[in-house]
């Protein structure tokens, strides 16, 4: 684990994890790799195979954190409305009144969100870009911060409707689990044998004070050959023979501001080409689109990235390696 100095936001993000880490056993990374997320006001789909955690990972940092939390079922039968709220008649007032749905909260769970219809998918669109929702020509803002977690089981393909590749460019990140090791899975078992953790566990910082955080994000430095190395390796999906659709600008600006999120939790003022290099395989390639032949070869995004990542020239200025 990366020791970090107590810099307000390594102090904030070190006093979630660990309190996260008594809830999911042995996945610190990828609790940092979601507070790099949150820090950066992100949205995260979590995607492995069932009971690796993925719920109770979502509402442990929303309980670490004091923030309003919602879990939404998805299911073919739901509607856009019983995600952002309806408009309801009133026949005291003779009036229209909006109830809100669940994607007022500033952590909302899209559980299985891949088995919902493209049209409800839809309605997080908006919410998920610009914090708000229009309901009948009337725009809602949600309230800050917020984060949609969703989760998708990758073996499971009955039923779902996968996403489009302009809600996957919505995620910041994609994040699996993964299984435990075997004395981490050994601990699990014990602290689950009477009472389960999620129901113990309580917030550790103020949620509220994330927006104020930011800035200090922002503040990261990160040196322009790095930022020509980003660019470099963004541009390359582009051109590669076995994607159709390489990354977005809105990925190279990921991978950009994820780095900066990622040096400041680790208690640095700038970035290393380490933090590029580790959060790229979480950036990118759900942004990438394989060519259908490539894949019939076993190529997948993640390879490619990889090739790309060993093959991508970096020339740093030796000032910027401090």
């Amino acid at each position: 684990m990366t020791t970090t100095a107590q810099t307000p936001i390594a102090a904030f993000a070190g006093r979630v994890a660990d309190n996260v880490e008594t809830v999911i056993i042995g996945k610190r990374r990828q609790i940092e790799y979601l507070l790099v997320a949150t820090l950066c006001q992100g949205h995260v789909l979590l995607e492995d195979v069932p009971g690796t955690g993925k719920t109770m990972l979502a509402r442990a940092v929303a309980a670490s954190m004091g923030l309003a939390f919602k879990r939404l079922q998805c299911t073919p039968d739901l509607l856009p409305n019983d995600v952002t709220g309806v408009s309801i008649f009133n026949q005291g007032t003779a009036r229209f009144e909006f109830q809100p749905g669940p994607v007022f909260a500033n952590v909302l769970l899209a559980d299985e969100i891949n088995r919902a219809t493209p049209r409800t998918q839809a309605a997080l669109l908006e919410a998920m870009q610009e914090a708000q929702v229009t309901i009948d020509g009337v725009t809602h803002p949600l309230p800050a911060p917020f984060l949609v977690l969703a989760t998708q089981n990758p073996v499971e393909f009955e039923g779902t409707f996968p996403l489009p590749e302009a809600q996957l460019d919505r995620f910041l990140i994609q994040l699996p689990l993964g299984y435990p090791a075997e004395e981490d899975e050994l601990r699990m078992l014990r602290a689950l044998r009477k009472r389960h953790p999620i129901d113990l566990i309580g917030p550790v910082v103020d949620g509220a004070t994330l927006p104020g955080l930011l800035d200090a994000v922002t503040d990261v430095h990160l040196d322009p050959s790095l930022e020509r190395y980003i660019l470099g390796l963004v541009r390359a999906t582009r051109a590669h023979p076995d994607l159709v659709v390489g990354a977005s600008p809105r990925g190279s600006l990921a991978l950009y501001k994820t780095a900066q999120a990622l040096a400041a939790l680790r208690g640095r003022d700038y970035v290393l080409p380490d933090d590029v290099k580790e959060l790229a395989p979480l950036v990118l390639p759900h942004r990438l689109l394989v060519r259908p032949e490539s894949q019939l070869r076993g190529r997948d995004a993640r390879a490619i990235l990889a090739e790309l990542l060993e093959r991508a020239p970096l020339d740093l200025d030796p000032a910027a390696a401090r």
